[in-house]
């Protein structure tokens, strides 16, 4: 009869520097509850506006406003980073999340959601600077914050491509 080899549930001390490194590293990786990730992406959009738009923005969303969306998974990887939404009226929204690269890190992104003159579609525009928002909201006064409706390049995704019907296009 053979001994079967049993691997000890911690083989080390659990008073080591090996199991205080390991605990480091389970809360490193811990993803936190959904309502954690909420409340940090309404606090990040929040202090990205007030550092990055201090005199449009920052003057009129109050940071409260903003709603938090948790990481959207797929298969067990993110998909989508949490984000926030912030409603500015008339239709428009501000949209921010975190864009994470192994190059770069994190990078704040910062979109406006802006509802078409068609009435049924919405375009998104990302907003690189304070100066880009106030140019783009110097185009959208004449149409009351409305984006223009073009029948030929429809960009308010107002048009859908026909589903594909039993695998076939």
């Amino acid at each position: 009869m053979a001994d079967t080899l049993h691997t000890p549930a911690r083989p080390y001390d659990p008073h080591s520097p090996l199991a205080h490194l390991m605990e480091l590293a389970a809360e490193a990786v811990d993803e936190g509850s959904e309502e954690e990730e909420r409340d940090t992406a309404e606090t990040s959009a929040a202090h990205w506006v007030y550092r990055a738009y201090t005199y449009s923005l920052a003057q009129a969303v109050d940071p409260d406003t903003w709603q938090g969306y948790p990481t959207v998974r797929e298969h067990g990887t993110r998909r989508f980073e949490a984000s926030a939404v912030a409603s500015l009226g008339g239709g428009l929204w501000l949209h921010h999340t975190l864009h994470i690269t192994e190059a770069d890190g994190a990078s704040d992104v910062l979109t406006l959601i802006v509802p078409c003159t068609c009435g049924r579609g919405y375009t998104d525009i990302v907003l690189d600077t304070e100066e880009v928002l106030l140019e783009l909201l110097a185009e959208l006064r004449p149409t009351h914050g409305l984006s223009l409706h073009d029948d030929r390049t429809p960009d308010c995704h107002s048009v859908q491509p026909v589903p594909a019907l039993g695998g076939r296009p």
